[in-house]
């Protein structure tokens, strides 16, 4: 159960989530001295808000007397449901190989890169492209899409979405040569009705959104992908405390985790990039630390290769090290220009 649940005051609700305490099971082993130092409000205060979640927490708790644990399956069963994962497409071939298919249902995917390199561009795509009606191969779902940083465009949105429709077209065209009759319904602006937008202005803003999401899914069960562009922004300003960041940032990707097993769906973090300083020389690595780098199922690595954009699989339980060249075009993310180049295997 999350602390946003509880019966107090908007306020303390609030104290709460900016001190990094957004479940039941993170205020359960604090004493009252050390709630009320860390959120600044009286002791007997602090007293009050762990009575309630203790109580809380007691009616939360499943019965325990049957001892009994449901939910076990073989490997031979995790195998075949991996098999079977919808997966969705960056509409770039060449991309789509390294990462198996698109983009997994079920997992995390991290995507990092030098600003300027795609990564708002290819979001815009996969909120598009989750919406390919399972006829023509996709998941015929909705998207969320979490702004932290202002770059979304709905005029490039749009853009994408046109370009979508006429490459189901064609598609439809070439699958039925001799039933013209068939036609592709949806319509772009159909599209931009199914991405659901999220402007966020702070961190306690996408901690409160990313607790409500479970309510928000439950309400719009057609939602296949959530979108963070980018999950750094607000975490990389202002944090003096690096205990209370990588508490904040932990408890956040344990939500995420849990969504996208839960409802079956997609989420993508974007990421920025910083400087490490690593034998004797500054090299560009992901934002947010080295513990932040295992929160994720999935990372990608979009950089420059001279005058061409690439992404590298840094990081998977199942996918190869590989390198896949691709480009940003008015159409949305396509292969690359340069033919002759072909996927890189590390």
């Amino acid at each position: 159960m999350e602390v946003g649940r509880l019966p107090i005051s908007a306020s303390q609700r609030g104290k709460l989530i900016s001190a990094g305490y957004t479940t039941l099971a993170s205020l359960s082993s604090l004493s009252s001295s050390d709630l009320a130092r860390d959120l600044k409000i009286p002791e007997s205060e602090a007293f009050e808000i762990l009575k309630v979640a203790s109580h809380d927490c007691r009616l939360d708790q499943p019965d325990k007397s049957n001892g009994i644990f449901t939910g076990a399956q073989t490997a031979w069963e995790m195998l075949h449901e991996e098999q079977l994962f919808p997966r969705i497409t960056t509409s770039c071939a060449d991309l789509d190989n390294i990462l198996g298919g698109g983009i997994n249902c079920k997992e995390v995917t991290e995507i990092g890169g030098v600003p300027g390199i795609g990564k708002t561009q290819l979001g815009i795509q996969l909120a598009v492209n989750v919406q390919i009606p399972v006829d023509f191969g996709g998941l015929g779902g909705k998207a969320v899409y979490i702004d932290t940083e202002g770059s979304f465009m709905v005029e490039r949105a749009l853009q994408i979405a046109e370009a979508s429709v006429v490459d189901m077209s064609h598609y439809n065209e070439l699958l039925w040569k001799e039933l013209r009759t068939c036609q592709v319904e949806i319509q772009p602006t159909d599209i931009l009705k199914n991405i659901f937008y999220f402007r966020i202005c702070s961190y306690t803003e996408q901690i409160a959104l990313i607790n409500h999401l479970d309510k928000f899914i439950l309400e719009h069960k057609d939602v296949k992908i959530v979108i963070i562009d980018s999950v750094t922004f607000h975490f990389r300003q202002d944090f003096e405390d690096l205990a209370l960041r990588t508490r904040l940032l932990g408890g956040m990707a344990l939500k995420l985790m849990n969504l996208a097993n839960k409802y079956n769906l997609a989420v993508v973090i974007f990421n920025q990039v910083t400087t490490k300083h690593k034998e004797g020389s500054f090299q560009l690595s992901l934002a947010l630390g080295d513990s932040w780098s295992h929160c994720c199922t999935n990372r990608v690595i979009l950089y420059w290769n001279g005058d061409e954009r690439n992404a590298h699989i840094d990081k998977s339980p199942s996918l190869k090290s590989a390198s896949a060249p691709f480009s940003v075009t008015r159409k949305g993310i396509r292969n690359s220009a340069s033919n002759h180049k072909r996927i890189k295997l590390m």
